[in-house]
């Protein structure tokens, strides 16, 4: 028989406990791998791992206690003792590889060249070591994703449970491609939901990223990316670091987090690797970002009690493994030492490393425990004939008294006061008792049995049966939380942790809220920011839009960086950060600074305005000069001058012109009922009157140079002064019987005028039907036209003074006036429509005023040697 070992494999670096059912455990225990001996001439030999880790040495004598509190109790596995096999995989996958094949194989350093291993039985075979050797129906183990995936991959087809307590990727959760895979840590995708669900919770708009250059980085920006879409959250940045190149990776990360305007840093990456990026912003001096952690490092006791993270990192917020105590595990740790565990290797590195001594054991020295012991084959390695290899520093050691003792120590293999993965480990191993227990222990329905379980052989433990008893393990942990695979996972928990700065400078991991499942419980007011307390950072890459204006995006740039731009009159925003501005409804307008909408303003053309005093003094002015006209008349109503043409025309044209005036100021003032259909009716009658009595006055012109024809006598007598007052009474009743049909009817009616947009509404005279106005206009324009006719041809007769060109120039001006009257009239908006009306009032009664009366009272006033009958027949 052919003895041989495994080449490569550490099988004298394990922790060993025989027990009916062996459970298997592989932990990072070393983080620098041997250098193997690869000398085929002779046994394969190797130099051991070294670089001892704390925490993963915890994480060891979690499982042991564990199964040593299962062993002890009355409701799981009676009259079935647990072991346990353990090794190190020195954190490399193909070392995690080699041992899990041991585990399953039997682990046997003993082979037969003609007897080749068999691994058929997981396919609902016993499992048991083919060549006599005491195999593992499941292992826990796997402290990183990779790890997992491979071990997982070979394991499956022997349908062997595999339950890690530290492998996070989403990928593991395909039941398909692994079928045979369990974790009792949360998926990755539930804490970057958690960080997104921080960073929206916080307003934080502007968010760089720091992540490892694998999938564990790119699946958390992925999901990252997925719960902030459509929240209004950017990427500013995302930086990768890469282990190999850890140092200029980490160069270039600080050297863009300190380019960057985003104040919040997510850093999706491995403790160590943050270790070397907060070193290189201390070089920066950059200590005012918020960095958000995952829970890779966010516990991390190496980062927390590092001086350079105290001065960088102060205030960091992040996700971290759900912590719980377990009863009785500090003082069992504290308990430990090498005389009771002779043969526990990792102990005695562990307390040499600690103490600085020696450690020289025998198994002739120290009696053999109870609990942990090696297996012979590998106790004579050790302890005689092939001890590992020690550095000259470890030689000059001094040997350890025996007084050394854990009570007082305080590092991280002690510190109990927040198990995270320690607790996961816990939980595994307690997964797979239950598990055991449903398999191996069902209980009885019979009266007879008393519901009391009963347990059966080990021996008949199937990998396929077990597999699906773990899937159904559904229990109460010791700490009185229900415990169940929802697949591969279990609902996800986390911690929410703060690093705060203690007055000595320290600093220290504080809970400050948790996640369950997507629901967030936080207590704001504990949490410490980098800026201090109570004073959430701020992080945006342009600052929220105030209410009045408007986002607008940056021509290639993300969302999240924009411009505000106020809202157009007549429409308001009333929230910050808003993409469009609301349009008011036509009775509001928008206020000043475009918040709300207010009533529009009532507006119309008034007296204290300055356009409503200026045509009220115009109006003033013209009725003045009119009396004053009509006075100087009357003082001289004897006169050629006045008496010429009938002066009793000029009078009550005089009296027309004045009515003219004031018909004007009917149109300025707040608009009425009254007013409205006062005016327009006072606007006609009185322009009709005046334009008849300068037709008049025109005939009475042509009939008087007519009758001094032979035969033409009879003319003048025909249209004498009766018949001159019943024509203008006749054309004046024309428009009145007009006007009262109008109004009488259909009048106009005050109305507000939403037409017009502005910050205010004309209240006008609204036209309900403009037929009325057209006629009364119209009719007005035809006796113009007529009275402009009938003076155009009478403009050449002979006379010192003829009155027809007077009358002629005035009916041009008041034609011209009314013609543009119309276009401005129909252009203008709001109050100036009126102001346009009152002014072609006024700017026509003007014109008659002046170019009909202005050379009369010149003459009567100024050169009244002219003012004689002779000078007035003279031709």
């Amino acid at each position: 028989m052919l003895t041989c070992s495994r080449w490569g494999t550490p099988s004298s670096q394990g922790l060993f406990q025989d027990g009916d059912v062996i459970i298997g455990g592989l932990f990072p225990l070393h983080y620098q791998p041997p250098v193997i001996d690869h000398d085929f001439t002779k046994l394969p030999r190797y130099n051991p791992c070294t670089g001892l880790e704390y925490v993963p040495l915890q994480y060891i004598y979690a499982m042991v206690f564990a199964l040593e509190e299962i062993n002890h109790s009355t409701m799981l596995l009676q009259g079935i003792k647990l072991g346990y096999h353990i090794f190190d995989s020195c954190g490399r996958p193909p070392w995690a590889l080699q041992s899990a094949l041991s585990l399953v194989g039997g682990d046997n350093t003993s082979c037969n060249s003609t007897n080749p291993p068999d691994y058929s039985s997981g396919h609902g075979e016993e499992i048991k070591d083919r060549r006599g050797g005491q195999s593992v129906p499941m292992i826990i183990g796997g402290a990183s994703s990779i790890t997992s995936q491979i071990l997982s991959t070979v394991l499956g087809p022997l349908s062997i449970p595999f339950i890690s307590y530290l492998s996070t990727c989403p990928c593991l959760s395909d039941r398909l491609q692994y079928p045979n895979f369990f974790r009792t840590i949360p998926s990755d995708i539930y804490q970057a939901r958690a960080v997104a669900q921080l960073v929206i919770r916080f307003n934080w708009t502007w968010v760089g990223a720091v992540v490892a250059n694998n999938n564990y980085g790119y699946m958390a920006v992925k999901v990252f990316q997925e719960e902030i879409q459509g929240a209004g959250v950017c990427l500013a940045f995302v930086e990768t670091l890469q282990r190999e190149n850890i140092i200029s990776d980490a160069r270039r990360a600080a050297l863009t987090i300190q380019a960057s305007t985003a104040r919040v840093i997510l850093i999706f990456t491995w403790y160590t690797d943050v270790r070397e990026l907060f070193l290189q912003l201390a070089k920066l001096n950059v200590t005012d970002r918020q960095f958000l952690a995952s829970e890779a490092w966010s516990t991390s006791g190496d980062l927390v009690q590092n001086s350079v993270t105290s001065k960088v990192a102060n205030g960091v917020l992040g996700v971290a493994t759900r912590s719980s105590a377990i009863p009785g595990f500090e003082s069992y740790l504290r308990r430990l030492h090498p005389i009771h565990h002779p043969d526990d290797e990792f102990l005695r590195e562990f307390w040499e490393v600690e103490f600085g001594c020696s450690l020289h054991l025998s198994s002739s020295s120290m009696p053999s425990s109870p609990v942990s012991t090696l297996k012979s084959n590998h106790k004579s390695n050790i302890l005689t004939s092939n001890p590992p290899v020690m550095s000259d520093q470890k030689a000059s050691l001094s040997h350890c008294n025996g007084s050394e003792s854990l009570k007082k120590v305080q590092n991280l293999f002690t510190d109990a006061s927040q198990l995270r993965v320690t607790y996961n480990v816990y939980l595994a191993v307690y997964a797979a008792a239950h598990a055991l227990h449903s398999l191996l222990c069902p209980i009885k329905d019979s009266p007879s049995e008393n519901n009391i379980s009963t347990c059966s052989s080990p021996k008949q433990i199937k990998a396929t049966e077990l597999l699906q008893h773990l899937q159904e393990v559904n229990f109460t942990t010791p700490q009185d939380e229900t415990f169940y695979f929802q697949g591969a996972d279990i609902p996800a928990k986390y911690d929410l942790v703060n690093w705060q700065k203690m007055p000595d400078g320290t600093l220290k991991i504080a809970l400050i809220g948790q996640v369950d499942g997507f629901a967030l419980h936080l207590n704001e007011s504990a949490i410490q920011w980098i800026t201090g307390f109570n004073r959430v950072p701020i992080s945006v890459c342009s600052e929220i839009c105030p209410p009045g204006t408007r986002k607008v995006s940056r021509k290639g740039k993300p969302l999240c960086c924009f411009d505000c731009i106020p809202c157009a009159a007549g429409e308001i925003s009333n929230k910050t950060g808003s993409l469009d501005c609301e349009r008011c409804p036509l009775e509001l307008w928008s206020n000043a600074k475009r918040t709300a909408c207010i009533p529009r303003q009532l507006d119309f053309l008034a007296f204290n305005e300055t356009l409503g005093i200026t045509l009220t003094t115009a109006a003033v002015t013209g009725v003045t000069v009119t009396t004053v006209v009509f006075v100087v008349f009357l003082h001289y109503r004897h006169t050629p001058v006045v008496r010429a043409n009938n002066s009793e025309l000029s009078f009550l044209l005089l009296v027309s012109i004045k009515l003219c005036f004031l018909c004007s100021l009917v149109f300025i003032g707040r608009p009425s009922v009254w007013s409205c259909r006062f005016q327009q009716a006072a606007f006609g009658i009185s322009f009709v009157l005046c334009v008849s009595c300068l037709k008049v006055k025109t005939i009475v012109v042509l009939a008087a140079f007519r009758s001094a024809r032979p035969g033409a006598e009879a003319l003048i007598r025909w249209f004498g002064p009766g018949q001159q007052r019943g024509s203008i009474c006749l054309l004046t009743c024309i428009q009145i019987i007009i006007c009262t049909i109008w109004l009488s009817l259909i009048p106009p009616v005050p109305r507000q005028d939403l037409g017009f947009q502005g910050s205010k509404v004309t209240l006008e005279c609204a036209m309900v039907s403009v037929v009325g106005f057209c006629l009364i206009l119209g009719y007005i324009g035809l006796l113009a036209c007529t009275s402009l006719i009938l003076a155009f041809f009478a403009r050449k007769l002979p006379d010192n003074f003829n009155e027809a060109k007077l009358i002629t120039f005035s009916m041009l001006i008041f034609c011209a006036v009314w013609v543009a009257f119309v276009p401005a009239y129909l252009s203008s908006p709001g109050k100036y429509t009126v102001a346009v009306e009152v002014f072609a009032i006024l700017a026509s009664s003007y014109g008659l005023l002046f170019c009909i009366f202005a050379p009369k009272c010149f003459i009567i006033l100024l050169r009244p040697e002219r003012n004689t009958k002779k000078y007035m027949m003279a031709r």
